[in-house]
């Protein structure tokens, strides 16, 4: 009999699995996905273009909120999940939703949805959002690449036109123009365009990884949120938060994630206090004590720091950082907080789906997450920024947001980058895996 399956996803990893373990089996039917931790991605469509030749409706997004009813309406036989960066009780909790409607419930592992490369890959993933994995993957990256043709591939993250985004390519700021990208994936992309890395991304991934094969000799996947490759890896580094050492084995896919590590970076070691490493390294031993486990910083560089004494100021940081990420602040506060400056909380200023945001993740600090998914969302962000009268911005994204985000108020950019702590360096750990 045909399975009838509902995918549970957030526009990345949900349509992955789809592409690779049932677009083209007879054996199952997709009736169905589900959209949770992305704004405005339910009410959409898969496209037919992408979903092939047995879909030739496309399939239909649904908000995940709906599940039982879509269950329901359906005649589904099972819920299979496909988003990370949940606490391991969350997905057991959407489990027990599945399972009271009657239906299985399925996680699809590494090497029923991996693809196989003819290039070596070294993939960088992350225990939980906000790791710092982007920068290790541009580190290595660039070292790499001094060797050798190197291309990084990141992981799916379309929220525009999904068929347009089948397989898309970027080598400059131009190419994030003409594809009309998302603050999100500006935040990825450019980072390491800047570094002179030419990134790949979509939605199929198949293309991408043919795509990006034929003009490098070795592929650095960049990660995304705390979700395993797509890509087989042949060194997998996997980073640890000296930050957040409580949540090595928290989140869901994180802790899987950590098991298949070849190599673990602890990372943020400057900002970090001892006890916070030491907690960290036995956290990981107790997983993993036969892999190798290194530190590292995460140097923060203020653009103009001299230039704000005294100024009412405005920290904008990473939004999945500290949404779904569980940050109170990223890197811009730890750029200004020693500063003589005036730090001005945005929730007093917050408009339309800024607001929204605070509501839905209370934990948040003083500071604004860069939102920006949605022309809507782009523009309720400048408006706060220009409702709350501040002298100055503090960007701790990796963009530049002056420019992508329209604003009209001096923004000093903050940097951040990888910095070995001490010996042995990730990137001869690396070179001896390869």
């Amino acid at each position: 009999m045909t399975r009838r399956v509902i995918i549970c996803g957030a526009a990345g990893r949900d349509f992955h699995n789809f592409n690779v373990a049932y677009r083209d089996s007879a054996a199952v039917d997709v009736v169905g996905f589900t959209a949770t931790q992305i704004p405005d991605i339910a009410g959409r469509r898969y496209p037919p273009e992408l979903a092939g030749a047995r879909y030739p409706k496309g399939i239909e997004i649904h908000d995940q909120a709906n599940l039982e009813a879509l269950i329901a309406e359906t005649a589904a036989d099972s819920v299979v999940f496909a988003y990370s960066d949940v606490r391991h009780e969350e997905a057991m909790h959407l489990a027990s939703r599945a399972l009271a409607a009657g239906v299985d419930f399925e996680i699809l592992g590494p090497d029923s949805t991996y693809l196989d490369a003819t290039r070596p890959v070294v993939a960088v993933s992350a225990v939980r959002t906000g790791c710092g994995k982007s920068q290790i993957a541009r580190h290595l990256a660039v070292a790499l690449g001094a060797e050798r043709r190197v291309v990084a591939i990141r992981h799916a993250m379309p929220y525009g036109d999904l068929a347009a985004q089948a397989v898309q390519r970027f080598a400059s700021a131009k190419d994030l123009d003409v594809a009309d990208c998302t603050l999100e994936e500006r935040e990825e992309y450019e980072p390491h365009i800047e570094a002179g890395v030419v990134v790949f991304a979509g939605v199929d991934y198949a293309g991408i990884l043919d795509a990006a094969s034929a003009e490098a000799d070795l592929i650095v996947w960049d990660g995304g949120n705390n979700d395993y490759p797509f890509v087989r890896p042949d060194v997998h580094v996997v980073v640890v938060d000296a930050l957040r050492p409580g949540h090595v084995t928290t989140h869901f896919p994180g802790e899987a994630v950590l098991r298949m590590a070849d190599i673990v970076v602890i990372n943020k070691v400057d900002a970090a206090s001892p006890g916070q490493v030491d907690e960290a390294r036995r956290r990981v031993a107790d997983v993993r004590s036969d892999v190798p486990v290194i530190l590292a910083d995460s140097p923060v560089e203020l653009e103009g720091a001299a230039s704000l004494a005294g100024k009412r100021v405005l920290i904008v940081e990473d939004g999945p950082t500290l949404t779904h990420g569980d940050m109170a602040y990223g890197a811009g506060y730890a750029a200004v907080h020693d500063l003589d400056v005036e730090i001005v909380d945005p929730l007093d200023y917050a408009v339309g789906s800024i607001a929204t945001t605070y509501e839905r993740y209370g934990h948040i600090g003083a500071v604004l997450p860069a939102m920006g998914y949605s022309a809507e969302q782009r523009s309720d962000l400048a408006a706060t920024i220009r409702a709350s009268g501040a002298e100055a911005v503090v960007a701790g994204t990796p963009i530049d947001l002056a420019r992508d985000a329209d604003l009209d108020v001096p923004t000093h950019r903050v940097r951040y980058r990888h910095r070995d702590h001490g010996s042995p360096r990730l990137v001869d750990l690396v070179r001896d895996r390869l």
